[in-house]
């Protein structure tokens, strides 16, 4: 096996720690509801609260990363995370739950920044989808290991002890972090074969011979349609993935009659199939990207379909068997997700300099948490309108619908200094 497949499982390893944790809360949200007599609206806040600070961290972390590096913004952001999360356990109600939220999204702001630059450091530009997908494929298989893990240990032994358990996974993953991970350049470990490899094929616009292509820097980037069509592409499947992180437990609990542990177990369902199916989705990109050049935003083709793919929540209001409703549940969660994933690819795909690469992934993940932060409140709106979450699930389904058509309009060639002018110059004489 190829050594650097290692930074990708550790990658996965970070993304599956940091989703556990998120998906905590909705799992003991039964009980804690209960013990805080907290209503619906006031479980939509909590449920977001985590994005509050996630989302206006984001920039600022993913300038830090491009700065200071991966390996110490990636420690920092979960060792601080986990120790907000081990202080869940000893909230006491609604505003100190809400705090411990709002540290926690804190801390996983660091995530997904590093993470991307940590792949466009390490994977060759021929297997970006695969490596992308299976970064992400933690953020299904966490809430897999969550649902059924942790409303085990919340059945068991409470809802407290199951913050406890998620913190410490964190704390673990830091630890081996702190020794083990190092720069290509750097890494003792790698052979001197693929260390030229990962150097020479990593940049979709060249190998390492070429001179590293200048830093686009923050203000272009912001120029720049193309950032801000693959921004509200992300947003849209985001909106979609955290109406199925926060609300999916309480869906089957409410309108399928289950127990918590029951309702565990079917949440983790879909996750599983998703993260399977997401990885094979990144796998094909990558084979139908072989041979085109990825530089010109071939990849949106792949995200627009993983889009279209998430549409199929609009079906769920019109039927009634379980099965029919778990498949759909796991094919919408599929296309979303993957179309997340391909975002991150499709980002680094367009981007002449890695030196811009944590910045720009932050930008379009501030992008997706703006939406993904108004999902559990909207929803926890609606239900307590509609006493139901079909027009949740039908909203949903219009936005990707939407977002499939901004990425195959808009997400078409390079990100340059040139096209950030041009859309200014655009606008101002229109």
């Amino acid at each position: 096996m190829k050594r650097r497949y290692w930074i990708y499982l550790f990658l996965f390893l970070l993304t599956v720690v940091n989703y556990v944790d998120r998906v905590a809360l909705s799992i003991a949200s039964s009980q804690i509801s209960k013990e805080f007599s907290l209503s619906p609206v006031m479980l939509g806040y909590l449920f977001s609260s985590f994005l509050w600070l996630y989302f206006i961290a984001l920039i600022p972390m993913g300038l830090l990363v491009d700065m200071y590096g991966t390996k110490r913004l990636n420690a920092w952001g979960i060792g601080f995370w986990s120790l907000a999360t081990a202080l869940t356990a000893a909230t006491g109600g609604f505003v100190s739950l809400l705090a411990t939220r709002l540290l926690m999204g804190l801390g996983e702001s660091t995530s997904y920044p590093a993470g991307g630059r940590v792949l466009r450091e390490w994977a060759p530009a021929s297997e970006r989808g695969i490596a992308t997908s299976v970064f992400h494929a933690g953020s299904l298989l966490g809430p897999a290991i969550g649902a059924i893990g942790l409303g085990w240990v919340v059945t068991t032994y409470g809802w407290r002890a199951a913050f406890l358990v998620a913190a410490s996974m964190g704390l673990v993953w830091l630890a081996a972090w702190l020794i083990w991970f190092r720069q290509p350049e750097d890494a003792k470990w790698l052979s001197a074969e693929e260390r030229k490899y990962i150097l020479e094929s990593r940049d979709a616009f060249g190998t390492s011979k070429a001179p590293e292509p200048e830093r686009l820097g923050f203000e272009a980037l912001v120029r720049s349609k193309t950032i801000w069509a693959i921004a509200f592409a992300h947003g849209c499947a985001v909106y979609a993935t955290y109406l199925f992180l926060t609300w999916m437990p309480s869906y089957l609990q409410a309108e399928k009659g289950m127990s918590i542990t029951r309702s565990g177990f079917f949440t983790a369902f879909p996750y599983a199939g998703a993260a399977v199916l997401g990885v094979l989705i990144g796998i094909c990109s990558d084979r139908y990207l072989r041979n085109k050049k990825i530089s010109d935003g071939n990849r949106r083709v792949v995200v627009a379909a993983c889009l279209v793919l998430s549409a199929l929540i609009l079906l769920i209001p019109t039927v009634n068997e379980l099965w029919l409703v778990m498949t759909l549940l796991t094919l919408s969660l599929t296309g979303c997700t993957a179309a997340v994933a391909s975002n991150l690819s499709l980002v680094n795909d367009l981007l002449p300099s890695k030196k811009d690469s944590g910045t720009a992934i932050a930008m379009i993940s501030t992008g997706g948490n703006l939406f993904g932060l108004m999902a559990p409140i909207a929803t926890g709106y609606v239900v307590s309108t509609t006493h139901s979450y079909h027009a949740g699930f039908v909203i949903t389904g219009f936005l990707v619908l939407a977002a499939a058509a901004a990425t195959l309009m808009l997400t078409r060639g390079p990100i340059t200094v040139t096209e950030a002018t041009s859309d200014v110059c655009t606008t101002r004489n229109a």
